[in-house]
């Protein structure tokens, strides 16, 4: 296991720890992917933007350049993202942190769950995970940096 791989874990793992919200609603979920789109349409990003409560998908959109296999990709992150209440990159990061490749050693159906970034769980204080924000579209580390960047803007200021 490489530093690199520790290195990035534990800050993953921060952010996990660090961005829980008060509230998330379905006005929440709408201001959030709307945001989402707008600046990924600004950096001209070809990715899927995916929000879910839930088991209901909230929101939903498709960027130029973008494919139905990042929508694939998108589906698989996000069941990843449910099953284990965090991130899908924090995930895939722990499995090869302990030597272990999530394809093989999570014995899950691979075509069904991918453990690579772009999904952030949406966890509420004294509640738990109530659903998922991603995108699929970049390398893993890009999608995971962009999710979190616009769900760390939804804490409060003095977060």
């Amino acid at each position: 296991m490489s530093d690199d791989v520790q290195e990035t874990l534990a800050r993953v793992e921060s952010e996990e720890r660090e961005i829980v919200l008060v509230r998330f609603d379905l006005s929440d979920a709408w201001s959030l992917g709307i945001r989402m789109r707008e600046a990924a349409l600004a950096d001209a990003l070809p990715i899927v933007i995916g929000i879910t409560l839930g088991e209901a998908r909230v929101f939903h959109t498709a960027l130029p350049g973008s494919s139905a296999d990042n929508d694939s990709w998108l589906e698989r992150k996000t069941r990843v993202a449910r099953r284990y209440g965090r991130s899908s990159y924090g995930v895939g990061l722990s499995f090869r942190a302990a030597g272990k490749e999530f394809d093989s050693d999570a014995r899950l159906d691979t075509t069904r769950f991918a453990a690579h970034g772009g999904v952030f769980p949406i966890t509420i204080t004294g509640v738990g995970v109530v659903g998922t924000v991603g995108v699929s579209g970049l390398p893993q580390a890009d999608d995971h940096a962009f999710v979190v960047a616009h769900v760390r803007a939804l804490l409060p200021a003095s977060a």
